[in-house]
């Protein structure tokens, strides 16, 4: 489980980096639009994970 949340924390960094890097080049806002869409959903997975390792650690 904790490799999981590794991989999805991971993940989170490498769209966010992507997101800022199209942004930094001057992109397509509609790029950019999306990479915020994958980067929020991809937060939200990644919360529900560690949250789930934390709780599973506990009991």
């Amino acid at each position: 489980m904790e490799y999981l949340g590794v991989v999805a924390v991971f993940a989170v960094l490498v769209v966010l980096l992507l997101g800022l890097w199209n942004m930094l080049r001057g992109g397509s806002s509609s790029r950019s639009q999306q990479l915020m869409r994958w980067r929020v959903g991809l937060q939200f997975v990644a919360i529900i994970i560690l949250m789930s390792g934390l709780w599973i650690a506990t009991h």
